[in-house]
């Protein structure tokens, strides 16, 4: 609820605060995010929202009411104060859901082009109105299909904060470009890097986590943590 009211122009040092105004705002956001999942990718959507103690009744129900009005089930989850019992409701809907035919549609083929991967995805999904891109990321995204590796796909690095790559532009309400400023080729975890804007990332994983390797032996002790 405080993210939505984020994205709603409330600042953060407010956002405890009941806001109907930008709560609606900022639902329109989450709607976006919807629209993909739905709508884009044929996908069935669930909405879970972390309930916490100055959420007010008045909040919840505004976007109850702007998710029935999607046909969207809300989720009210309070794992954080009750543990698994307060994700019990969430976990029956993921369950219900499942069981619900879907019709997944992907936004591109991989044997497209990877300028024409990245745009599609900036374009469909972000709503942008267009992507550029560097002069490096350009001789880069040439070299990687020289080598063979174009039919990867695209995984493009930007800002949660926003479907623009401007942590600051939360609801891009105005047309906006997606700047990739770099190409980086992952051939251990199989994809390639679009880096938009000013994000920067951390190491990538291989193919298979270290993480893969944990498990509990027959004597209840924890083995494969290096």
């Amino acid at each position: 609820m405080k993210a939505l009211k984020y994205h709603g122009g409330v600042a953060k040092e407010d956002i405890k605060k009941e806001n109907l105004e930008a709560l609606e705002e900022g639902i329109h956001n989450l709607l976006r995010h919807i629209d993909n999942i739905k709508n884009k990718f044929g996908l069935n959507v669930i909405v879970a929202i972390n309930k916490y103690v100055d959420d007010t009744e008045n909040e919840i129900n505004l976007l109850k009411t702007k998710l029935e009005e999607q046909g969207i089930n809300l989720s009210l989850v309070e794992a954080w104060g009750k543990g698994g019992e307060g994700a019990k409701d969430l976990a029956n809907k993921v369950v219900e859901l499942c069981e619900k035919p879907d019709n997944l549609t992907y936004m591109y083929n991989l044997d497209e082009k990877i300028t024409d991967k990245i745009e599609k995805v900036a374009t469909k999904i972000y709503g942008a109105e267009k992507v550029e891109f560097s002069k490096e990321a350009m001789e880069e995204i040439e070299r990687i299909e020289k080598l063979g590796y174009g039919n990867l796909p695209v995984c493009i690095a930007k800002t949660q904060y926003s479907f623009s790559d401007d942590p600051k532009n939360l609801l891009c309400k105005e047309p906006f470009t997606i700047h990739v400023s770099e190409i980086n080729l992952r051939t251990g975890a199989g994809f390639i890097v679009a880096l938009t804007g000013k994000i920067f990332t951390m190491p990538g994983l291989p193919k298979v986590p270290a993480a893969e390797n944990i498990d509990i032996n027959e004597n209840g002790e924890i083995v494969g943590i290096f």
